[in-house]
């Protein structure tokens, strides 16, 4: 963690606030391991939650576990301490900072996928994609899309939402109830091309998805499918002419 504190004080310290309540003490190391408690509160900022709002539920589980530690059983204050601020800090989002009830299971996992997201963009660069989540974390990536589903759910928008049409007309996301939907007409599209698109090899199905759904490049499509890039210009082009055949019928 980066995070020292003396070793002697602070046993002089949990000694007079155990021993003899003394306030002045247990507020001493609340300040000394703050920069811990926030610290562990960063590791969740890109959640939608206010960095402050994290920072208090943080500094709530240190506290609980400066009440609740004991240092006659031989383990040292931080490592008791993570472990009860993190759990602080899951615990809050579990229960309070979901707008839609969901199985705690799934609570959990989608914060699990929201970390490895951040840990991912942070050492290549760019957004990762469902696969390389599912094999960061060692699951499947139908549960790394059922993780990205309950997090559309961690918070809810009041239609009372200010919305900008773009033209200069201001007014509310409630506006936008009854509308006519301008993506209507690719309903059809979609039924036109789904038979088509069965019939498409796996592999052929994956290049398209990772060039259209994911918007990975030529090169980096031929490394993750095994094959040359001239391969996969020639699937690509194959398949399109498929599918805009089906189009034209």
């Amino acid at each position: 963690m980066g995070f020292r504190a003396s070793g002697a004080d602070v046993q002089v310290l949990f000694e007079r606030w155990r021993s003899h309540q003394d306030e002045t003490a247990r507020e001493e190391l609340v300040r000394r391991y703050l920069p811990l408690a926030h610290r562990l509160a960063r590791r969740y900022r890109g959640a939608r939650e206010p960095l402050d709002d994290l920072e208090q539920i943080a500094s709530l589980g240190l506290v609980k576990a400066i009440d609740r530690y004991d240092p006659s059983r031989g383990i040292g204050f931080q490592h008791f301490a993570v472990p009860t601020i993190l759990g602080e800090l899951k615990r809050y989002f579990r229960d309070c900072g979901w707008a839609v009830h969901m199985p705690r299971g799934i609570q959990e996992l989608a914060l699990r996928v929201s970390h490895a997201e951040r840990q991912l963009a942070t050492r290549t660069g760019r957004e990762p994609t469902y696969q390389e989540v599912a094999e960061f974390l060692e699951i499947s990536v139908g549960e790394v899309l059922e993780a990205a589903e309950a997090a559309a759910a961690h918070h809810a928008v009041s239609l009372d939402t200010p919305h900008d049409d773009g033209d200069g007309e201001a007014g509310t996301l409630a506006d936008l109830l009854g509308e006519v939907d301008a993506r209507y007409s690719l309903v059809n599209l979609a039924a036109s091309l789904a038979p088509v698109a069965g019939r498409l090899s796996e592999r052929d199905r994956r290049v398209l998805a990772l060039r259209f759904a994911h918007d990975r490049t030529q090169s980096e499509i031929a490394q993750d499918v095994g094959v040359s890039q001239m391969q996969v210009s020639r699937i690509l082009s194959r398949a399109l002419a498929e599918l805009a055949a089906a189009v034209d019928c």
